[in-house]
């Protein structure tokens, strides 16, 4: 149990280092906008809660959907194995001696992953952040 748990949350923090890269591109994108926003007054914490929320939502979302279609998968794992050996004519686990695939869904499990998901895919927003944070707006605006 203790090995799936960290599995799984290595699984989530390869996915959040797509979060990471995406929100690093949209600030190098989107630098002569923040620069007009500090410009205009915005201080340098306003902008960093702008990406912070930004890739906090991107977060919540992933797991949201990504918990919702495992519960799904997990609850139905067997007919979903049936179904592909009608489908395929085929036994996908004769091999194993094995007649059906059995799932145990544990809510306890869900919310741990949930948790490590939510918490990862926040801490992924904070570099992003921080170098928006730090756009000069004469610097980033010279070259607009």
């Amino acid at each position: 149990k203790t090995m799936m748990t960290l599995l799984l949350s290595f699984i989530v923090a390869v996915a959040a280092f797509n979060i990471i890269s995406s929100q690093v591109m949209l600030v190098t994108e989107k630098r002569g906008n923040i620069a007009v926003l500090r410009t205009l007054g915005a201080s340098p914490g306003t902008i960093m809660r702008i990406f912070m929320v930004q890739g906090t939502l991107i977060g919540v979302a992933g797991t949201l959907l990504g918990t919702v279609l495992g519960v799904l998968l997990a609850t139905n794992v067997s007919n979903i194995a049936e179904w592909v050996e009608r489908t395929f004519n085929t036994r996908l686990f004769d091999a194993y001696f094995v007649n059906y695939l059995p799932s145990e869904l544990q809510w306890s499990d869900v919310g741990t992953i949930v948790g490590i998901a939510l918490f990862i895919s926040f801490s992924a927003t904070l570099y992003p952040s921080w170098r928006a944070s730090r756009v000069q707006p004469a610097e980033a605006l010279r070259y607009e």
